[in-house]
This record gives structure tokens, C-alpha cells and sequence, in this order.
């Protein structure tokens, strides 16, 4: 099953000083030191990222456009932000990348426009393993159109979208797929580039939802050639920010919902109101925190390095809890029941034979292992595991910061939780 070799990743050696550099880690309000297994729903921050916000502060913050050197010092924030988004999707041009709220609120902004294309006999394609973030807007603006909305199934519990019969959805009135890059529920990951392949086939436009697999993959949005590709900061070790890259033809024909006097140019005409400058300060730091998980003479060198690394160390912890889960007779696993990188992001969903998943996740957070039970937004992907009425799942989400001792107690403990 193993896709490295049995080389011990480069991050076990130093877990100890990457851990130190996050104090939720090393925050003890109990008996025990908390276990974060929460990672789809909100990565924990380092020291660095939160000097960066704290720092654009005590510097005095300011609006763009001023003639004086705060906001001259924040213009430089939002450029600097631009940059480190673009070379860490590997965008050619910083002015691909626009800034919002979150994720959710980026996507509904640019459904409405993009939706006001679209004509009575057109139809969408959308999936059934995706977040709420990249199917509702999509949906009700469709809807609005008259605009029929295909979904594209999952195949069984692995949760692997099936795409021999999205290719037989496909077709020249089908003018938007979106899709996620890895389920924030399973972890399982999509064959993009089998879907803007034949999104660009067929004339229509490509949208990701990169929001769960960023923090454990890096994607190259030249390389895959989609049209659209959004992703969350604080997923990524970073404050709350949400980040949409589109390609400069879109982003200049598509007309945005905007205040007037607004900017008429792309990408500040799509970024409605005042963005969140501490937030952006805290991206550049985020992303540069990432980057020194790896070597090299550049930012994009040095994010290649780190992300091999995290997948080698994220690898080791996925097999190590992969294996001790399967051999517990009373978990179903949903997802791709083997650890290949390829495949999977170090996130399982878990239901059980004879315990609701909140229960499980009640009695793991009494001894300070935090999770997370339900849909997780992802309805209709619980919809389809017929799982809505028996509470969801459970959801481990494991991140490098994790370790193997906390691997090994969460097993230990949901043993016993399960045997009481």
C-alpha cells in the first residue's frame, strides 16, 4: 500500500520544534495536553502568523489609496498576500488571485455573475461528494436560470466520484463543473484533471474547491489549466480568508456584483468592500511558515520541498491509524481504504455499529480529543452513504503537527470507548 519508501520522513525528526511553534498545541487547561484531530475544520496557528496579524496592527492600520505610509505599507500587505497566493497555486500573474470573507461567500459572489450567462436549456454539473461551499450557490443560481443541475455519484463507501458516468452528463449545453479536490469528509481525492479535460472539451468552465486538500497537497492551477480554483487560509495554518483564482479572461469578462465607484478592474473589482489587511498580513506569514518546512533558493522551491515532506510525514501517521482502524470490527471506514497519497488526504470518516457518531465524539472530547460528528456541509454526500439519518460520521482529521502518540491514544481511547 506504501507510495514512499520506509525512509523515516524528514518532519518526524523535528515534530518536537514544529509543535512548539503552535501554542493551542501546548495549551493544557486539563490533565492532558489537547489532541487537535480537527484539522478539516480549521488548522491551529503558529506563533508567526500570529505576530504577522498583531504586527499590522501595532504598525497602525490604514485604507488603500492614502497618501501617507500606512497605507502605503498596507498596499504593500495586500501585493505581498497576492503574490504568495499566486506562487503558492502556481498562478502566472498575482492579479489572478482575489481576496473575500471565506471561501462560501467568494463562490456565491461569483455564481451570481457567472450564472447570469447561462440560458433556459443549459445545464451544470455538480457532485455529490462536495462541501456545501461549492455546490448550494451553484445550485440557486442554476435554479434562478432555469438551468438543469447534474450530480455526479459517488461510486460505493470509498467515495470516489464516478466518472464514466459524468462522462455521459457532459455535453456541449454544459456550461459550469465544480468540483471538490479532496473530500473534507473521506479525504478522498478527484481525478481533476480527467474533469477539466472534458470541462474544456466541451466549452465549459472549471471550479474547485481546493478548501481541504491545500493544507496537505500543493496544486498547480497552470499545470491542471482549470478556470477557477478557491481554497480557505485558516485550512492552512492562517487566519480566517478566503481566496478565489480565476484566469484573467474570466475574471475580466465576467462582470462582478459591485458598489459603483469600485474598482473596475480586475482583481480589486471582485473584492466587494474592505479586505481583511491583517488577514492578508497573516496569509504571507502562513504561507511562509509553510514554505520553511522545506529548503530551497526560492518561495516556490522551498513550498515544493516542504509539501513532499508533509506528504511523507502526513503518509507515516495516515498508514499508522489506517491500519489499527480497519482492525477494529465495529468501525466502517468511508474513503479510500488504502493510504496512497494519490488517493487520500490523512482524513477518515467513521461510522460504528452500535454508537451515533456524536456520542463517539462527546466521550473523545471528555478526554481532550477533539473531532468532529455529523455532515460537515457535505449533506449529500452523507445523503448518499444513507447515513443522514444515523448521524453522519465521525471525522479524524490529522495534519503534520499531529504525532504518533496521539495517534496511538486516540486508538487506545475510542478501544475503549467503543468496548463500554
Amino acid at each position: 500500500m506504501s507510495s514512499f519508501s520506509q525512509h523515516k520522513p524528514k518532519l518526524l525528526e523535528q515534530i518536537n520544534s514544529i509543535r512548539q511553534q503552535f501554542p493551542a498545541l501546548n495549551t493544557q487547561d486539563s490533565e492532558s495536553l489537547p489532541i487537535f484531530f480537527d484539522g478539516p475544520g480549521g488548522t491551529q496557528i503558529p506563533t508567526s502568523v500570529i505576530a504577522a496579524v498583531g504586527d499590522y496592527y501595532r504598525q497602525g492600520n490604514s485604507n488603500l489609496g492614502g497618501d501617507f505610509s500606512v497605507s502605503r505599507k498596507t498596499v504593500d500587505i495586500v501585493n505581498t498576500a497576492r503574490d504568495c497566493v499566486a506562487t503558492l497555486v502556481g498562478a502566472t500573474s498575482p492579479s489572478t488571485i482575489v481576496f473575500g470573507a471565506n471561501m462560501t461567500s467568494l463562490t456565491l459572489s461569483f455564481s451570481r455573475s457567472i450564472g447570469q450567462t447561462w440560458q433556459a436549456g443549459d445545464n451544470i454539473i455538480l457532485s455529490e461528494a462536495d462541501h456545501g461551499g461549492n455546490r448550494s450557490a451553484w445550485k440557486r443560481i442554476a435554479e434562478e436560470r432555469g438551468v438543469h443541475v447534474h450530480y455526479i455519484p459517488i461510486i460505493d463507501k470509498k467515495c470516489a466520484l464516478d466518472l464514466k458516468y459524468f462522462d455521459t452528463l457532459i455535453n456541449n449545453k454544459t456550461r459550469l463543473v465544480a468540483v471538490t479536490a479532496a473530500s473534507n469528509v473521506s479525504g478522498t481525492r478527484t481525478d481533476l484533471e480527467h474533469i477539466i479535460k472534458a470541462a474544456k472539451e466541451n466549452g465549459a468552465i472549471s471550479y474547485i474547491d481546493a478548501v481541504h486538500l491545500l493544507p496537505h497537497q500543493r496544486l498547480n492551477v497552470t499545470e491542471l489549466d482549470c478556470d477557477f480554483l478557491a481554497g480557505s487560509v485558516y485550512k492552512f495554518f492562517g487566519p480566517h480568508v478566503g481566496f478565489v483564482y480565476g484566469k484573467k479572461q474570466h475574471l475580466e469578462g465576467f462582470k462582478p456584483y459591485k458598489v459603483e465607484p469600485a474598482p473596475t478592474f480586475p482583481p480589486n473589482c471582485w473584492e466587494t468592500g474592505t479586505l481583511n489587511f491583517e488577514a492578508l498580513a497573516g496569509t504571507v506569514a502562513a504561507i511562509h511558515y509553510m514554505a520553511s518546512l522545506g529548503e530551497g533558493d526560492s518561495l516556490d522551491e522551498q513550498l515544493d520541498d516542504a509539501y513532499q515532506n508533509i506528504i511523507r510525514y502526513e503518509h507515516h501517521l495516515a498508514k499508522m491509524c489506517l491500519d489499527k482502524l480497519i482492525a477494529m470490527p465495529e468501525v466502517t471506514i468511508y474513503g479510500v481504504h488504502n493510504d496512497s497519497y494519490h488517493e487520500r488526504t490523512p482524513t477518515f470518516a467513521l461510522s460504528f455499529a452500535n454508537h451515533q457518531p456524536k456520542e463517539i465524539a462527546q466521550a473523545l472530547g471528555e478526554k481532550n480529543i477533539f473531532t468532529w460528528s455529523g455532515h460537515l456541509y457535505a449533506d449529500k454526500l452523507i445523503d448518499s452513504l444513507g447515513l443522514s439519518d444515523k448521524g453522519g460520521i465521525l471525522r479524524i482529521g490529522l495534519t503534520h503537527y499531529n504525532t504518533e502518540a496521539e495517534v496511538d491514544l486516540f486508538i487506545e481511547t475510542l478501544e475503549s470507548i467503543l468496548n463500554s
